[in-house]
């Protein structure tokens, strides 16, 4: 069960890297502006998604043979159901209202809590 466990951590960390670190800059990138920017609004909710599902599953299957990772990823968990449920409306608001300050400081808040993900996860991946 553990070797399922770090499979679907590694599952977790690698679409959490890929998605920040690949597509969002391809995509602001090669897309144009606005085309980009609702692109990118569009896909977050799978992102979240994504990581929600991955997360809670990694969690339950380190349950019995690494509780603290399970810890870790739920808390991975918690706080994305929180950036998806509350910050993420927040920052949408915050851009269709044209408020710049406020955007920028909401989405560097969940770029801080999206690269803590990261590094949970790997730390997951490192000490198993």
């Amino acid at each position: 069960m553990e070797q399922i466990s770090l499979l679907i951590t590694a599952f977790l960390f690698g679409g959490m890297l890929l998605f920040s670190v690949g597509f969002g800059p391809l995509v602001l990138r090669h897309l144009e502006g606005s085309v980009a920017r609702l692109f990118i609004r569009n896909t977050f909710p799978y992102f979240y998604l994504f990581v929600l599902a991955s997360s809670l599953l990694a969690a339950a299957t380190f349950f019995t043979t690494a509780p603290l990772a399970s810890v870790a990823l739920l808390v991975i968990f918690l706080t994305t159901l929180l950036a998806r449920q509350i910050l993420m409306p927040a920052i949408n608001i915050a851009s269709d209202e044209g408020d710049r300050k406020k955007f920028k400081l909401l989405h560097a808040l969940s770029v801080v809590i999206t690269l803590a993900h990261i590094f949970i996860s790997g730390a997951v991946l490192y000490f198993l």
